[in-house]
């Protein structure tokens, strides 16, 4: 049982740090897009990424533990990807596209391992632990649910305004 509160405590560490960077990486993000409802929906979910964090203290308190943040290679390199993506499409009219392809990795690797911490903190008997994850996961599919949304939109904006462009 040990081991496997070690290892969560590892992962909740680096989603831990994985909430405070996208808190940070998320306002240039919603200045990037074009779309007014976009921003709105990434200044909603931004407000739950701040609260995200506060969630993760609140898992580590109960445990036991201090919370700590422990650098997370996986989400530094997606938000890296998020940066890249942004930097290269500012002047497309697929801009907002690609800002919804590349919150959508980070949603997704956030709910693949809030759903992982999740079914740890169950083995070990947290009920309180699971229910605050089981809240973040939630909140976690809804904002990729919203951004799936827009994404039919916006691929077809982008899609009208390069047939336009091409013919």
């Amino acid at each position: 049982m040990k081991a496997l509160k070690n290892l969560f405590l590892n992962e909740l560490s680096d989603m831990y740090d994985s909430e405070q960077r996208i808190a940070k990486a998320l306002p240039k993000v919603i200045k990037a897009a074009t779309c007014e409802k976009l921003q709105q929906a990434l200044q909603h979910h931004l407000t739950e990424t701040e609260n995200h964090a506060v969630l993760c203290e609140k898992i580590f308190q109960a445990f036991g533990e201090k919370p700590r943040a422990k650098t997370c290679a996986a989400m530094t390199g997606i938000l890296d990807e998020c940066d890249r993506i942004i930097s290269d499409n500012k002047k497309s009219p697929a801009i907002n596209a690609a800002i919804i392809a590349a919150c959508q990795k980070v949603e997704h690797y956030e709910i693949a391992s809030y759903g992982t911490l999740r079914t740890w903190a169950e083995c070990l008997g947290n009920e309180a632990a699971v229910d605050t994850i089981e809240e973040i996961l939630d909140q976690e599919k809804e904002a990729d649910h919203v951004l799936s949304e827009h994404s039919s939109a916006k691929n077809q904006e982008a899609l009208s305004e390069l047939e336009t462009v091409g013919a």
